[in-house]
């Protein structure tokens, strides 16, 4: 702390500057010497916040690595199949979830602490339409014997099917409605998900060889215990179909209907309009949805009461196609207990529904569904909220007349046919291994569990096929890693490239013990040295424990550089009416390039040549080019090394620590 200049006016005999202390050392003293430790560099991999933040654990900044160049492909195979095939590791769907994922993984990025985040979900869809267009496919394991039923063909379950194929088993999948994809087909607007890209991504699961029984509900047409009789496990990914209902009085009325259900009957081709205003009560994704195609359909005057949205909703009846030729613009509007600015909706879902002309209002709570004689709704009463989205402000009620309210506030499973399994929330639980407790064979993952986004649901398809394989082989289940997700693995890497280590056996115990020299031996047979080849040196993998903070990367080697954002397609409140084109245009090669390129790649190095450049030893050197690959592209003369820690300081990545030494 600085001496005050009251504190130096007590005392005449204070000095700012001691005897001496206005005379150099010698430079390589003043400036390497200061720092001098026993410690020399280390290469430590990360794992990077991105791929913490992703619910589905992707190696995000492995396939930003390969497209942007650093990480090669191997012989004979492009950039964008190579992009690929790391990014279908955890992820099967790149080329929906790049359109539809709300990308948490972009929150964390460290980039933020730079300028703007990588535009991560961008990258995806450009690597998911690339595999599409060049027709990449999936290919099956070795045949174990062992055979899975899968209940459920949504995203959970055509996860759980594509790694379980990867890993050899048969794989039976059970799905109730007409078409695959769960809630990317039914939930999800095709306007989000288009149907060729989804249909794309489905059949390249499909093709590896999975049965696939659609019309069929376990419970109902096929018992749970049937399938346990006919298979070795079975995976519970039916998904999460029955919506919540508002818990207030007056919701049992007919229009008053769930957002699964609006949904659902928009997605099977059934609803083709709304009559009167419509109110959705929600706030997330689901809500925005319901709102946007609300709008998209328009409204039309009805003149018979089977022609009512509600009716076609869930008498599982259609519209008429002929009468949408009267539609016009829907008054819409979406209410949420939060203030607008922390909705949980993706902001630019929130800011498309407002420009489309969805009026949304936060903070208000619903209180009472108001009928009218025939004990159809006829308004919603609604109560301000303060500004924590909880607290009711006295006197505040009112009305809000409507023909539709939909409520999209969370949901839950159907189980019916399963109460054995289901939980007291309409759920099926299931422990961190996704096995069902107290049931042993049976697994679940997806919305089923937990209700969340699709990337949840995939990340946990492939945590439960670990599982799965545990159990069949008989095996204990292995711990989980506290970071849980695909890692970057080098000894792979270097078995990729030809370079993995040379091959060892330890000199036999009655051969050291007869050898002159006893501790030499010992040294040199059985623990080597940092130039033996039998071994990766000064490396180590932390990414199972630890995700890379921006506070200890060298933020100072970045320059400012601009997000190449994917063009979106706008459009206003004239235009929404029986808009259902895709929004989104996806990037060019060179545009997903340059964005990849704004990847920091936390955690691993990328081979800027800081390290080297620094060195005031010269001990950082290149790795000769015929042993180089990803990971591996600097080491340290150790003969050479003062332990400065100048190369750790200017690593951007933080790959570099000082570890070695006492």
């Amino acid at each position: 702390m600085a001496t005050s200049s009251d504190d130096m006016k007590k005392s005449f005999t204070y000095r700012r500057y001691k005897d001496g202390d206005s005379k150099h050392l010698p430079f390589s003293q003043e400036i390497w010497q200061a720092s001098w430790t026993h410690k020399c560099p280390t290469y430590v991999h990360r794992t990077p916040p991105c791929q913490g933040s992703c619910p589905s654990g992707h190696d995000i900044r492995g396939w930003l690595d390969i497209v942007r160049g650093i990480e090669k492909p191997t012989a004979g195979m492009t950039m964008q199949e190579y992009a690929f095939r790391r990014n279908t590791n955890a992820n099967p769907f790149p080329a929906i979830m790049g359109r539809v994922c709300p990308a948490p993984c972009e929150d964390g990025c460290n980039r933020n602490q730079v300028d703007d985040q990588v535009g991560i979900n961008s990258v995806e869809q450009y690597i998911g339409d690339q595999a599409l267009a060049n027709g990449y496919k999936f290919e099956a394991g070795a045949d174990t014997g062992k055979k899975i039923a899968v209940i459920g063909g949504g995203p959970a379950g055509l996860a759980a099917a594509y790694q379980l194929r990867r890993k050899g088993h048969a794989v039976t999948v059970f799905e109730q409605k007409e078409h695959l994809g769960g809630m990317m087909r039914y939930g999800i607007p095709g306007y989000r998900t288009p149907r060729d890209v989804l249909d794309g991504e489905i059949a390249r699961i499909v093709e590896m060889g999975v049965t696939i029984k659609t019309g069929v509900k376990i419970g109902k047409d096929i018992t749970v215990e049937q399938l346990a009789k006919d298979f070795n496990s079975v995976l519970f990914a039916m998904g999460a179909w029955s919506g919540r209902n508002l818990p207030i009085p007056g919701a049992d009325a007919v229009n008053c209907i769930t957002g699964v259900a609006f949904l659902a009957a928009f997605n099977e081709g059934r609803l083709k309009h709304v009559t009167g205003k419509v109110v959705v009560i929600g706030g997330g994704d689901t809500s925005i949805d319901v709102a946007s195609v609300a709008r998209r359909l328009g409204h039309i005057t009805v003149e018979s009461e089977k022609d009512r949205p509600e009716h076609v909703i869930i008498n599982q009846t259609a519209h008429d196609v002929a009468m949408t030729a009267n539609r016009q613009g829907a008054d819409v509007m979406l209410i949420s207990r939060s203030p607008i600015s922390k909705m949980p909706a993706a902001q630019h879902e929130i800011e498309d529904a407002t420009r489309e002309g969805v009026e949304i209002v936060g903070q208000l709570s619903p209180v009472e569904v108001i009928k009218g004689k025939d004990g159809r709704a006829t308004a919603l009463r609604v109560v301000k909220l303060e500004e924590d989205g909880k607290t009711p402000i006295a006197g505040s009620e009112y009305d809000i007349e409507c023909e539709l309210i939909v409520a999209a506030i969370g949901q839950t499973g159907d189980v019916a046919g399963f109460e054995g399994f289901a939980n007291d929330k309409g759920l099926i639980g299931a422990d961190k291994h996704f096995q069902v407790p107290g049931k042993p064979g049976f697994f679940a993952c997806g919305d089923i569990v937990r209700p969340h986004l699709l990337t949840t649901a995939i990340g946990q398809a492939s945590i439960a096929v670990e599982s799965i394989e545990h159990y069949l082989n008989n095996e204990e289940f292995a711990h989980r890693p506290k970071v849980d997700v695909h890692h970057f693995n080098l000894m792979e890497k270097l078995m990729e490239t030809g370079l993995q280590p040379e091959h060892f056996e330890a000199a036999a115990k009655d051969e050291i013990e007869k050898a002159e020299g006893f501790a030499k031996e010992i040294d040199r047979g059985l623990r080597g040295t940092s130039d033996a080849k039998f071994a990766v040196h000064n490396y180590e993998d932390r990414s199972f424990a630890e995700i890379i903070p921006a506070d200890e990367l060298f933020l100072g080697h970045f320059n400012h550089t601009p997000r190449n954002k994917r063009d979106h397609v706008m459009v206003n409140a004239d235009e929404v009416l029986g808009h259902f084109q895709e929004r989104l245009v996806a990037l060019d090669e060179k545009q997903a390039v340059d964005e990849a390129k704004r990847c920091m790649s936390c955690g691993m190095c990328f081979e800027c040549d800081n390290c080297v450049i620094f060195c005031p030893q010269a001990a950082v050197k290149r790795v000769p080019a015929k042993e180089k690959t990803l990971g591996r592209y600097v080491y340290t003369d150790y003969s050479m090394c003062i332990g400065c820690h100048i190369c750790a300081d200017v690593c951007p990545t933080g790959y570099i620590q000082m570890g070695m030494g006492d």
